[in-house]
């Protein structure tokens, strides 16, 4: 629902930042075509890109992230397959039931902490191979885990993961949202964590700044079936460089800022864990998601926002006592200080 106040600092989702001036400039001088017909240069030379940065041999330019993860389950799934994700997963609740609607298949939630699961939740659920058994065929994993907090995924338990998922011939596919905040605040190339799955996909609508678009990425057959869905689902475009050139241009000056949107939300937490009734609901801040319990204060999340909200600070009540800040090139550090502060006085 749209606030009745515009905010002057908004820290509800790093999807609403907006193109600074030099990326306008680089859509409106973009090279373009027919993408249909693959004959729009910026988006093939933006697709090249990101599957050389991800180390697959092909991508594919999609409207939306969402479209990337259910063409994704499209793609390896068929109905009545089982896919493994953690229970605070995007696919799960915030894709309107896409899995079960476009692919007909089941999403297996599981317990992870903070969003992360391990390879040995996933070994116990599998199930035997029965006539009536369904067949356990994905792994989804989100990168960064968004409702666990912002964390990062360790190499290490992807590897596993992927492991696994070999041995039970299933896929895994990373919801690369924030992928590339992972890889910012990890130093772990892309590539190495796209090496250990069978799909992978980056937002440029986040914290890279683009008004619009994801990228897919896999092996050739994979993203050949994938121009199939695109084409089902109403995904085809025609002259998509406008937009493509906005994500060449973030690639070139936007990934490596993202280390100051993680500094903001230490900034912001440091600043606000401290006091009455509010605690961290997470291990911590690593990347540019910061979630507060606010149970102690006296007041619901929701309550606290709209107070925010009347001074021209928007953040986003997840639940009924969690908050959700969410840091982004749009907010200076000037802003996260005053939004701390805004905070404090609210608790008053």
């Amino acid at each position: 629902m749209q606030s009745a106040i515009a905010p002057r600092i908004d820290l509800i989702s790093d999807t609403v930042t907006r193109p600074s001036s030099d990326m306008r400039q680089a859509m409106a001088q973009a090279e373009v075509g027919d993408e249909q017909r693959g004959e729009d240069p910026s988006t093939n030379l933006l697709c090249a890109r990101v599957a050389a940065m991800l180390g697959k041999e092909a991508a594919l330019f999609l409207p939306s992230g969402v479209m990337c993860n259910q063409i994704s389950i499209l793609v390896h799934c068929r109905p009545g397959d089982e896919i493994f994700a953690d229970e605070s997963a995007h696919i799960v609740g915030s894709e309107a039931g896409g899995p079960a609607v476009l692919a007909g298949a089941m999403v297996h939630a599981l317990a992870g902490r903070h969003g992360i699961f391990t390879a040995q939740q996933i070994a116990d659920r599998i199930r035997p191979r029965k006539r009536n058994t369904p067949r356990a065929r994905l792994v989804v994993l989100e990168q960064t885990v968004n409702r666990g907090g912002g964390g990062v995924w360790p190499l290490a338990r992807v590897m596993e993961i992927a492991e696994l998922a070999q041995s039970h011939s299933m896929a895994v596919h990373m919801d690369g949202a924030r992928l590339l905040n992972a890889v910012v605040a990890s130093g772990v190339p892309a590539q190495r964590y796209a090496e250990y799955c069978d799909t992978v996909w980056i937002d440029l609508s986040k914290g890279l700044g683009c008004p619009v678009g994801a990228v897919l990425a896999g092996s050739a057959e994979v993203i050949e079936q994938a121009w199939l869905w695109k084409h089902r689902l109403g995904g085809a475009l025609r002259q998509s460089g406008v937009l493509a050139a906005a994500g060449l241009y973030a690639l070139d000056h936007n990934i490596e800022r993202l280390a100051e949107d993680h500094a903001n939300a230490r900034l912001f937490a440091d600043r606000v864990a401290g006091l009455p009734g509010v605690k961290l609901d997470s291990d911590g801040v690593q990347t540019n998601l910061v979630f507060l319990d606010v149970r102690g204060t006296g007041f619901t999340a929701q309550e606290l926002s709209a107070k925010l909200l009347r001074q021209g600070i928007r953040i986003g009540a997840e639940s009924t006592y969690r908050l959700r800040a969410v840091t982004h090139m749009d907010v200076s550090k000037a802003q996260v200080e005053e939004a701390a502060d805004a905070l404090a006085a609210a608790l008053e």
